[in-house]
């Protein structure tokens, strides 16, 4: 990551509540086509998110706390805020003197937007302004969120006004957050009258089919892109009497990830 800082453009696309157990069920049985032809070996990495809840999951993914690596450590880490006793920066990892990711890019000549999703990303009320905060442009409106089955395409039709304004020579780093996979989700089942697995799972379907059109966006600014696409934690759907998540449960700690470079379209 080091290397690309300036020369690359940078999409980071959080899942909102992705289970990494449906993510590899639909991947396995064909169901989510484009990410079979865009994963790295046309599979999900299996990891370990550093918080069971979107705020503080991603309060560590802006510090440079990616969801970890399941088999043993230490793993050198993509990009990292200093400080001392960091003993998972190595040579590869952009290390930057700011409190958080989006404030070190914005310094290093980047602009930064934010395209939200869930609840944590609505400034209606102060806490929904923190995370945005953090960037140079944000924006969320309730055809982002989670009652909105086509979510996904209204966070893009604003993406590419804002890829269409911004000249060409300036770097992007993009953060979009999907409400799709969030409860409620019946909506993408016709005919569910609640949230489960299989509603889950359609929502997934549904983000695949938006992909294309993302990547697209983020390639056609004559750079190349590093993505970095995962699941913020897993969600629980009545597995030992709970549901929801912000709970110690392994379909909540577990979580799909994956990472590479598109080139310039």
């Amino acid at each position: 990551m080091r290397e690309l800082i300036g020369s690359h453009d940078l999409l980071f696309v959080t899942l909102d509540t992705l289970r990494y157990d449906v993510a590899a069920e639909c991947l396995a049985g064909g169901r989510t086509p484009y990410l079979a032809k865009v994963l790295p070996d046309g599979v999900w990495e299996r990891r370990h998110t550093p918080a069971s809840f979107t705020y503080a999951a991603h309060h560590a993914f802006f510090a440079g706390f990616l969801p970890t690596p399941v088999t043993p450590g230490p793993h050198e880490r993509m990009f990292a805020a200093r400080f001392g006793g960091s003993e998972t920066s190595g040579p590869g990892t952009y290390v930057f003197d700011a409190p958080d990711l989006p404030t070190a890019l914005a310094a290093a000549g980047y602009h930064t937007v934010c395209l939200g999703g869930v609840g944590f990303f609505n400034p209606s009320a102060p806490l929904g302004r923190v995370l945005p905060g953090l960037f140079t442009e944000a924006h969320w409106e309730r055809a982002f969120g989670v009652t909105t089955p086509g979510c996904l395409d209204a966070q893009l039709d604003r993406l590419e006004t804002i890829v269409d304004g911004l000249p060409p020579e300036r770097p992007l780093f993009t953060f979009v957050n999907v409400a799709a996979l969030h409860q409620p989700n019946r909506h993408y089942v016709p005919g569910a009258e609640s949230d489960d697995l299989s509603t889950h799972a359609a929502a997934l379907e549904y983000v695949d089919g938006r992909l294309d059109r993302l990547f697209t966006l983020v390639t056609g600014r004559g750079r190349p892109c590093q993505v970095i696409i995962c699941s913020d934690h897993g969600t629980l759907y009545g597995e030992d009497g709970h549901t929801g998540h912000r709970v110690a449960h392994e379909a909540v700690w577990t979580v799909p990830y994956a990472d590479f470079i598109l080139d310039a379209r």
